[in-house]
């Protein structure tokens, strides 16, 4: 089952001196060939009666996960942008700052107008869902585009029931099976 392969591959970190917490480690999701074929299709299964029409996933681990959840529905992707990353797309962008996050940092994000409009039904794709924080930027810059966003699909949901519901988050695995 794809869920006991994900709890299995994953590992908690410690940085190092000077660091006052554990880092979560993903890197073996990558590496196995096998997650990596289920992934797509195990993120969108739950959103398929909503047919989205494209994926929107925010940098750095949403530029993986979103291609696979996108190839899986047969359908578009679009990422979203950071700034201060480096990768910041050209032309018309729509920005979308988030609340804080659990570190209590705000983020920008961007898509390229082009990419997103009236009509699309968008499904939301990252890696672990904590506050919620980026996803709200993202519901943001879909509804100043005027595109739908039907769903959040997540790879780990570690978020309160209420930004679960308001989200609505499907995840692969709950966080606390992370802390065994």
């Amino acid at each position: 089952m794809l869920s006991e392969r994900l709890v299995e591959l994953f590992r908690w970190v410690d940085p190092g001196p000077g660091s006052d917490h554990l880092v979560s480690d993903v890197s073996g999701w990558w590496r196995d060939p096998e997650v990596l074929v289920a992934l797509g299709p195990a993120l969108v299964a739950p959103f398929r009666p909503a047919h989205p029409t494209v994926v929107l996933a925010p940098a750095v681990t949403g530029l993986l996960l979103g291609p696979l959840a996108a190839t899986a529905l047969g359908v578009g992707f679009v990422p979203a942008y950071k700034t201060g990353d480096g990768r910041l797309p050209a032309g018309a962008v729509s920005w979308a700052q988030s609340p804080p996050d659990f570190r209590g940092r705000r983020v920008t994000l961007g898509i390229r107008d082009r990419h997103l409009g009236p009509g699309d039904r968008v499904l939301l794709v990252d890696d672990w869902v904590a506050t919620g924080a980026q996803l709200r930027a993202l519901h943001d810059l879909c509804a100043a585009r005027g595109a739908e966003v039907v769903g959040t699909a997540a790879v780990v949901a570690d978020c309160p029931p209420e930004v679960t519901a308001e989200l609505g988050v499907r995840a692969l695995v709950d966080a606390a099976r992370l802390l065994a």
